[in-house]
């Protein structure tokens, strides 16, 4: 199974962006979104933006998330 995570586009240069995810930055490749800016939500998957998404959505899957997080133990036995 494969999971695409929503992070918001902190900056941009050239193909690659910064991207911010539950306040963690880190950089990915824009190249398969070429009409991605500054503010957009993109998808990220394996380190590639795959998509942009409005941030309605985003937020709702963000959301989701962190309360599907929020069911697993802190610690695996």
């Amino acid at each position: 199974m494969c999971l695409a995570i929503p992070a918001l586009i902190r900056a941009i240069e050239g193909y690659q962006g910064e991207v911010e995810i539950g306040g963690v930055k880190r950089v990915v490749s824009l190249q398969l979104v070429p009409e991605a800016k500054i503010g957009d939500y993109v998808l990220i998957h394996t380190g590639y933006a795959i998509s942009v998404v409005d941030e309605e959505e985003a937020q709702e899957t963000l959301k989701l998330l962190a309360e599907l997080a929020g069911t697993y133990p802190d610690e695996i036995p």
